[in-house]
């Protein structure tokens, strides 16, 4: 390197950074605008009605309960156990009933020999009466004596008979065909009569609930129809309609809102399980409502807003929307008004210097 030029060019560069400064100054200050499209807010025709989150509940569930005291023995099924009617589904100890039952038997045994006994009595006596040996009331007491040993074998029988049943309760079996939905009690736990063990349900058929506002419940009456938004197999979706609708005709005092039943068809089986929640459609006649794109809506928090072309910028405005029409747009209840122009991306309409769109 010459060390002698080195002065040279330091001062070649001390003189030449003003002149890049002041070529670069222009590019610093220089201000690109922002174009956002726009589009402008339009009444359009659009069905009437509204959406609602609904559960899928069997038609058929049941809670099965224990009928016996004592401890549960054993529990042979657990929750998503398919189970047939009839099947044994828990065990109580039943030792104390099978004491019972034994005493029953006895009592039984010992009626019969008490009535067999009364039996040949009366027979003795009747034919003792016949030759005059013995008065007309030996044959009465004779005679109310077998029939007292038969009252006595009939209660007898009806005692075996309840000891039998209590003993049949020790054994808790499935109401019907279906699965098991959730266990509430281990073996070793303490039954007694009305405590809940296990809840079945059957697959089919199933319905779709939904709590309707009292609000809306003419709205709903007068609905052209009801649908339920169902998943497909391959991940997409598609609106059934129901086997049957029907309402409970009370309202609940604390959410103010009535429920529908819509028994939905077999199919939905398929993919549709009890607890899974679903969309419900209530659907009407048209009318005429602004709409807007759902990508122009913005929303932050609280704030439900829009970008409006104001001059030559946007001003944000506040909005209250309506149902949503999906691709068609969102309604909008208040905030617009018919051929405001706003902004299709709201971020960046936000941005400092932002400028709607010319249309080409």
């Amino acid at each position: 390197m010459n060390f002698r030029a080195f002065p040279d060019m330091v001062r070649s560069i001390r003189y030449s950074l003003p002149l890049m400064g002041a070529l670069a100054l222009p590019c610093v200050h220089a201000q690109v605008a922002i174009q956002v499209p726009v589009t402008p807010a339009q009444l359009k025709s659009v069905g009437t009605g509204f959406e609602l989150d609904g559960v899928i509940q069997p038609v058929k569930q049941s809670t099965v309960s224990a009928q016996a005291s004592g401890r549960i023995a054993t529990l042979v099924v657990k929750a998503g156990d398919k189970v047939r009617a009839g099947q044994v589904l828990a065990t109580i100890d039943d030792r104390e009933t099978q004491t019972g039952v034994q005493r029953s038997q006895a009592q039984v045994a010992q009626a019969q020999a008490d009535l067999r006994n009364a039996q040949a009595n009366f027979e003795r006596t009747r034919d003792l009466q016949s030759k005059g040996f013995v008065s007309k009331a030996a044959l009465d007491t004779a005679d109310a004596q077998l029939k007292g040993a038969m009252a006595g074998r009939d209660s007898a029988g009806a005692g075996a008979q309840q000891s039998a049943l209590a003993q049949g309760f020790t054994r808790v079996t499935a109401p019907f065909d279906g699965w098991v939905l959730q266990t509430q009690v281990e073996a070793g736990d303490l039954a007694v009569p009305g405590k809940p063990l296990l809840t079945l349900y059957a697959p089919l058929p199933i319905r779709a609930v939904v709590q309707v506002p009292v609000s809306r419940a003419g709205v709903a009456r007068a609905a052209g129809a009801v649908e339920v938004l169902m998943q497909n197999n391959d991940g997409s979706a598609r609106w059934i309609k129901p086997v049957t609708v029907s309402s409970v005709p009370t309202a609940d005092p604390v959410s103010q809102t009535t429920e529908w039943r819509l028994e939905l068809p077999t199919e939905a089986a398929k993919t549709l399980l009890p607890g899974q929640q679903v969309r419900v459609r209530f659907t009407g006649g048209q009318a005429s409502q602004m709409i807007v794109p759902t990508s122009a809506v913005l929303r932050r928090g609280e704030l439900t807003a829009v970008y409006v072309v104001s001059g030559k910028g946007f001003a944000l405005k506040a909005i209250r929307l309506g149902a949503d029409h999906g691709l068609e747009g969102v309604e909008v209840v208040a905030g617009l008004m018919a051929g405001d122009r706003v902004a299709l991306d709201p971020v960046k309409a936000g941005l400092a210097g932002a400028q709607p769109a010319v249309a080409k």
